[in-house]
């Protein structure tokens, strides 16, 4: 015997609510861009790099001002600082500090080996631009997760194998260091740094 065939009730819509009378129903506000969540403020971290870049800055000055004059010597009459525009926390954008070594010959290899050519980015430190650790700084970048923190002037690519790591890799550490970075960590990247920056030197 077939069955009889399925009946649904009717759908009843809610009847809308009329306006009072003398006010006008508004456009509905467009939607914001919804922006990645920025990590909290770790005032731990700040005191690190304030107390860190100011000794290291008064550790370098002699070699930075002697490397900054054999530049000069060995560049001709070009400046010695080259200021380069980056991205940095929540994407704006400021300049970097760096010796000049291009064209400077032997003098500008060994200040580039020696790692002084990016001293002058502790200024970028203590003004709070720039951290000592995190992600290296880019004018662009296509990844929005690097926004969220300062860039630096170490990472975690940087002592893993230094400059020897595919692109892919490097910014695979970089989100990683993003993503779930702490003070141990950066004091660690920190303690490792001179190994990886001798090593680089010698290779």
């Amino acid at each position: 015997m077939p069955l009889p065939p399925l009946t649904f009730p009717p759908v009843r819509r809610p009847a809308r609510r009329p306006s009072p009378p003398g006010r006008t129903l508004r456009p509905p506000r467009p939607r914001r861009a919804l922006r990645p969540p920025r990590l909290p403020a770790y005032p731990a971290k700040r005191a690190v790099d304030l107390l860190g870049a100011a000794a290291l800055l008064c550790a370098f000055l002699l070699p930075l001002l002697i490397a900054a004059a054999l530049l000069c010597a060995a560049g001709g009459r070009g400046r010695v600082l080259a200021r380069e525009p980056v991205a940095g926390l929540d994407g704006r954008t400021f300049r970097t500090w760096r010796l000049r070594t291009a064209g400077a010959g032997r003098i500008g290899r060994v200040v580039h080996r020696c790692t002084l050519d990016a001293m002058p980015q502790l200024l970028n430190v203590l003004r709070g631009q720039m951290s000592l650790v995190g992600p290296r700084p880019q004018a662009r970048t296509d990844r929005p997760e690097r926004l969220l923190v300062r860039p630096g002037m170490t990472g975690l690519w940087q002592v893993s194998a230094r400059s020897g790591l595919p692109w892919e890799e490097m910014a695979l550490l970089d989100r990683h260091y993003v993503e779930s970075h702490w003070l141990g960590m950066d004091l660690a990247i920190l303690a490792q740094t001179p190994r990886a920056a001798l090593e680089h030197r010698h290779a």
